[in-house]
Parts: structure tokens; C-alpha cells; sequence
């Protein structure tokens, strides 16, 4: 595939503005389609802070097509340990992984696509199509028509039910507590152990994974943050409603924002970083000024194409984090329906249609694996360090 352009006249809409978003937008104005971009947050996007494992789909747009440096746009680090409970190193092998911070990448995209045809507070509600153009309505009253529409508005998309009205969240039994901390705020003993590993610790139905990512003004290690996800079990019920219960009193139903995680939870999670994980990793948990909270499900659509509408990564199918292959399977999407749009002949519903199976098979693949890796973490407790099966990886382990 090349970036030529071959649909000079159609247009696109692209409902989500995240990092899978741009990535389609981008890709289909080279194609030569007119694009505009729908996404629902009135203001430019916030990453929190996390971290992106960055994988070869995640970052093809940077090394085929941008202008900008990657190597502009990440941290590496060299190893991979798990430190058990005291502190010791129990595994630690060469491996090398880069990573970015949500926020770098995605400013990084939206510098390339520009913001002329992005349109903030635009939430998609539903759409129609008829033989020639789809039509998507927004909560504001708004429509907007175009040849082709691509659904990349995560995994509460609206659009989801339209393509399979059974695809529905399925609770995993555990929740992610996040965070960030500066890297040069930690005692030295500490930074030194963890700057230049991805460092795990598990424990009985647990695990907590935590690596170095690029800080919000530079990729200087002065400014660079330690990001972490800690697995943590929260039985469906009472209990988990109360723990998603915000300082305001709204019940998140797929997260809890940083400041928003009620003072008590945030308490017992430091209380418990000390007690069960290792020093220092304990140490970025207990320094984490704000930690928030991901409620960890997953869903599949058992259809990614109807006409001339397409719904890619989180949207269509949305996974734990075990393989880091989020992002790296919206891009994937992305570039499958590029190339399948190229050699169509300008016949965008019969590209949907070659471009489908392949990734519901991706879909359903990486599902499966994170699921199993999940289980093992968090119910059986056969999450082995060092076992190869673990590593990142969209198309299988460190693949």
C-alpha cells in the first residue's frame, strides 16, 4: 500500500479522536478521502498521564509516513525482572521494549493531522446508511453524512449494538489501579532498580507491572514518570459498585478519574503496596499523589463491518491490558482497512467486507490470550515469571 490517493472525492467520518482514531484519519486522507473527525470530550484529550507499550502496528505510522522523529516520542529500557515480595530479583532477562506516554503520542497524531477538520464535544449516538452515504447523529442535534464512517470511540461505543446487539461487557472479576510518578522524585535506591527494567511483583492473585515512560515536556530522564497497572481482585457486586463510587457520588462504570478515587480506597491501596510488594515498587504506589481505577472487561462484536460503517479497536473488541496490544490492535484495524480500501477499486463496501475476517480473527485471538493470561495472574495462580507465554504482544507472545 502506498499513500496515494484513490478516493479524491469520497469522504470519511472517524467518530473517536483518540490514538486509534487519528491513526485511521490519517490513513484515509492519504487514500485521498476528505475526513473529519468526531470526538466526544469538548477539549483536547487527556491521557492521564499512563503509559503506551509501543509495538510495531502502534508506531507504522511514524516510521512510514510522518515527517516527525519516533525516536523523538519515546523511552526504552533493556530488561525484564520480577522482584518478589522483599525486594529480590527472581527473574530478569534482556529484553527490549520502548514506550510512550499517552499524551506524547497522541499530540504527536493530532500534529499531523491538525485540527481544521477535528471537532471536539461531537458525541455519536447513532448513524443510518442507505446504498450511497452514512449518516451519523450526535447528541448535539448535529448530523453529518459521508461515503464512509469508521467507529473508533472505545469500548463504551454506542455504535457497538448496531453491529451485534449481544456484544455485551463481561466483568473480569478484577480491577487496574493506575498511576504515574516523577521518576526523580523517588529515592535514588529506588530509581535505580527500576529506570531500566519493566519491572513486575506477584503475588497470590495479583500481579502489579510497572515501566518508564516519556514525562509531558520532555524525554530528559528528569522529567520522565513511572507507570504502573496493579491487578487487583474486586469481586461483582456491592463491593465493586462502592469502590466506583466517586467523590461526588456517581458510579463509574469503566473507570474512576485521578482526584475522583474516594480518600479510603486510596488509603487501603497504599497500606497494602507496603505490605504485599516489593520496596520498591511499593514505593511509586505510595507516591502516586492521584491513582485512578480501570474496571477491567472485556467484549467482542462478532461483526466489525455493515455497509459502508466499520468499528475498529476498543469499539469493536476491547481486552485486558496482559498482551499491552491495545493500542497496537486499533492501528492494526486501521492499516488492514487502508490496505483494503486501496486495492478496491473505489468499492468501499466490498473493502469492508475483505477487510472483516482477518481482524475478527485478530480480535479473537488476542482475546482469548488475555484472558488466559488474566485468569492465571488473578485466579489460578500459575502466572510463572519468566514464562515466555507472558510477554506483550498483539499476534502472540513477544510477537
Amino acid at each position: 500500500m502506498t499513500g496515494q490517493s484513490t478516493y479524491p472525492s469520497a469522504s470519511a467520518i472517524v467518530v473517536g479522536g483518540s490514538i486509534g482514531g487519528l491513526t485511521t484519519a490519517l490513513l484515509l486522507r492519504d487514500l485521498g478521502f476528505h475526513v473529519d473527525v468526531f470526538e466526544r470530550t469538548a477539549s483536547p484529550l487527556d491521557g492521564r498521564g499512563s503509559g503506551i507499550v509501543l509495538q510495531p502496528d502502534t508506531v507504522r505510522w511514524f516510521t512510514e509516513r510522518s515527517s516527525q522523529d519516533l525516536a523523538d516520542l519515546h523511552t526504552a529500557t533493556a530488561y525484564v525482572q520480577y522482584l518478589d515480595p522483599s525486594g529480590a530479583v527472581v527473574h530478569r532477562e534482556p529484553a527490549l521494549w520502548t514506550y510512550t506516554s499517552w499524551g506524547t503520542f497522541y499530540r504527536a497524531l493530532l500534529a499531523d493531522f491538525g485540527t481544521e477538520h477535528y471537532h471536539y464535544g461531537e458525541f455519536a449516538s447513532g448513524f443510518d446508511q442507505d446504498a450511497d452515504s452514512v449518516t451519523v447523529r450526535f447528541v448535539s442535534g448535529r448530523t453529518a453524512s459521508a461515503d464512509l464512517v469508521v467507529f473508533a470511540d472505545g469500548i463504551t461505543s454506542p455504535a457497538r449494538e448496531y453491529f451485534d446487539p449481544e456484544a455485551k461487557l463481561a466483568y473480569s472479576g478484577y480491577v487496574g489501579w493506575r498511576g504515574t510518578v516523577a521518576l526523580g522524585s523517588l529515592d535514588p535506591a529506588t530509581q535505580e532498580v527500576l529506570r531500566d527494567s519493566i519491572t513486575y511483583t506477584v503475588i497470590p492473585h495479583s500481579h502489579i507491572t510497572m515501566y518508564p515512560i516519556p514525562g509531558e515536556q520532555s524525554l530528559d530522564e528528569a522529567d520522565r514518570l513511572m507507570n504502573y497497572v496493579w491487578y487487583r481482585n474486586v469481586p461483582a457486586g456491592p463491593q465493586l459498585s462502592e469502590l466506583l463510587t466517586d467523590k461526588r457520588g456517581f458510579t463509574g462504570s469503566v473507570s474512576v478519574h485521578p482526584g475522583q478515587v474516594q480518600d479510603r480506597f486510596v488509603d487501603e491501596l497504599r497500606a497494602a503496596a507496603r505490605a504485599q510488594l516489593a520496596p520498591a515498587v511499593a514505593d511509586v504506589v505510595v507516591a502516586t499523589e492521584q491513582p485512578y481505577l480501570q474496571v477491567l472487561s472485556d467484549v467482542r462484536s462478532s461483526r466489525m463491518a455493515l455497509g459502508r460503517a466499520a468499528l475498529i479497536g476498543d469499539a469493536a473488541c476491547a481486552s485486558r491490558p496482559h498482551a499491552a496490544a491495545g493500542t497496537a490492535k486499533a492501528a492494526a484495524d486501521a492499516w488492514a482497512l487502508a490496505e483494503a480500501l486501496s486495492t478496491a477499486s473505489g468499492d468501499i463496501v466490498s473493502a469492508l467486507a475483505k477487510w472483516e475476517p482477518a481482524q475478527l480473527q485478530l480480535s479473537d485471538s488476542l482475546l482469548r490470550r488475555v484472558v488466559d493470561m488474566g485468569e492465571r495472574s488473578q485466579f489460578r495462580n500459575t502466572w510463572t515469571p519468566g514464562d515466555p507465554d507472558l510477554r506483550f504482544g498483539l499476534y502472540g507472545p513477544g510477537l
